[in-house]
Parts: C-alpha cells; structure tokens; sequence
C-alpha cells in the first residue's frame, strides 16, 4: 500500500486499536492527525510515529462535539493541506445489565461512539465534497454491535447504529466518490481485557507471549496491529469500489459481515391477527429464531491453564 499523499484522522489514538491504525497508516506514507482525550499518549504516539520515519501531529479533544470533530477536520488541513481519510474509533466502555445502568452511563458511551462517529464523520463529508476528488470513512464497529452482548446495551446499541450509518452513507456519498465501511475488530486491549474468555489472552500479549493458536483462528483474536492493515487497505486506492460493507479482522481471520436479511416469509389474505400468528408460528417460523450474543468456542485444556 502506497499512502503517499494522503492524510488521515485517527480518533482514539493514543493507545490500543486507534494506536495501531495511526502506525499502519503513517507507515504506507499517509500523514496522521493523532487524537486522543489523554494529550500525553497522544504525544507519545506522534513521537514514535515520527521516529520511525512518517508524519503526525496530535490533536487532542474529547471526542462526541461538533467542535472536536471540526478541530480535528481542520487541524488535518492547516498541517497537511487536505483530508483523505478519518478513522473514527474513539470509544469507552460503562457496562451494565440494564437495571443497573445509569442515563449517565448510557449516554456518555453514546456520546462517544454514536455521537462521536456521526460528528466526525459529517465534517470529514463536508471537507470531502469541497475537495471534489473522493474520501475514504472507516468507522470502527464491534461484534457486540452485530450480535448483541451481555451488559453492554449503550455499546451495542451504539455499534449496530455505526453499521446503519455506514449503509446510508454509503448511498449519499456515492456521488461524491467517497466510501464509507465498517471496521470490525476482534484485538487484545483494555476493552476487551474486561470479557473473562479473552483476558488470559490479553495478560499473554502483555506479557510479551506469541497468541495460541487458538486464540487467532477460533477466536479470531490477536494482537491490535492484526486488525491495522484492514484500515490501510480500506484507505487505499486498492478499496475504491468497497463501500458499504461491515468487515471483521482478528487475528489470522477477514471476514464480511451480512446485512440483516428477511430469513422467512409467510402470507395471508387480509394480513395477521394474534391468534393467525399463534397458528402459523411453531410450524413456519420457529425453526428460523436467530440467536444472539457471540458463541465462543471452549479453549484447549492447556489454553485454560
């Protein structure tokens, strides 16, 4: 990937996933506006893109504001001259089932993903247009958002409206020949450390142990720089004909994820009642009941250990 030329946003980008994207990116030659709520990581992550040879410039902002996103749409211009590409992965977690979960914890995590995506993306379409010449959205999802997950109501909710997002614009943008994807990364972070199956995972990683095999094909479940070259690739021009798509990377696995699609279909004349529904559901549509929440398989006896 040749990314000469090109500039890129990368929101949460101090640490984690949005760490790695930043590296990815200014590796293939793009200039990368770091962003990030903590100015010291942000800093630290300019510095060592720097030292291995690309550029960035770090913007930090809290992300979820119109102001944040039009700082960071214009910081990317007065630097570098342009906007390529924004990468919108800032997040935060507040889990909980869902009587115990707060307004507040509720919409601090949507102010951040759904709110915070929206933003950021809406400028980066309008600097888009002005260009005239194209855009690439990359909007960071989670298979929480696909499937559902336990505790996590704001996140879910908040990641399956990324992946709506993503198949609207895909549509408005066209014209303007900007593609606008779904990430939707599968990596050892602080995030995921919090899920008991992937933990012990995320503890070898740091403890500078190579990922099991099974962590990287069952799991799909790696290192954040596994999930990196999917943002490159979706960056380049390689990816000019990819839009509107949902997209899983993770360890040794890319995957496509489905659009939600009609599974079954049954008519009858002069439309349902309850007790018609009541009739027709064990034998038409029962056997069709999708289930929720991601199934992980078992891990190996010495995986556990």
């Amino acid at each position: 990937m040749d990314l000469h030329g090109k500039v890129a946003v990368v929101t949460g980008s101090g640490r984690g996933l949005g760490l790695a994207y930043a590296r990815d990116l200014a590796a293939a030659g793009a200039a990368v506006v770091v962003n990030d709520v903590d100015a010291a990581a942000a800093d630290a992550a300019v510095k060592e893109i720097v030292a291995s040879g690309g550029r960035a410039v770090a913007e930090v902002a809290a992300i979820g504001t119109s102001e944040a996103a039009d700082a960071l749409v214009e910081r990317a211009v007065a630097e570098f001259g342009r906007l390529d590409v924004m990468v919108t992965n800032a997040g935060i977690l507040r889990d909980r089932v869902l009587w115990k979960m707060t307004d507040a914890d509720f919409d601090a995590v949507v102010q951040v993903h759904l709110r915070g995506t929206f933003t950021c993306a809406r400028a980066a379409a309008v600097r888009f247009r002005e260009q005239g010449d194209g855009g690439r959205l990359i909007l960071v999802g989670s298979p929480a958002g696909q499937r559902g997950n336990f505790g996590q109501t704001n996140y879910s909710a908040a990641k399956a409206g990324i992946v709506g997002f993503v198949r609207t614009w895909a549509m408005e943008l066209a014209k303007a020949k900007v593609t606008v994807n779904a990430l939707v990364p599968v990596a050892a972070t602080a995030m995921t450390e919090t899920i008991p199956a992937l933990s012990p995972y995320v503890q070898k990683m740091r403890a500078g142990e190579a990922m099991p095999p099974f962590a990287r094909r069952a799991l799909a479940f790696g290192t954040p720089e596994d999930a990196a070259g999917l943002v490159t690739f979706l960056a380049s021009d390689a990816a000019s004909g990819i839009t509107g798509q949902a997209i899983g990377v993770g360890g040794d696995r890319l995957s496509l994820w489905t659009h939600p699609v009609q599974t079954v279909a049954a008519y009858a004349d002069g439309g349902w009642s309850a007790d018609a529904i009541a009739q027709a559901w064990p034998t038409i549509f029962a056997d069709h009941q999708q289930t929720v929440g991601e199934k992980l398989p078992e891990p190996p006896a010495e995986d556990a250990s």
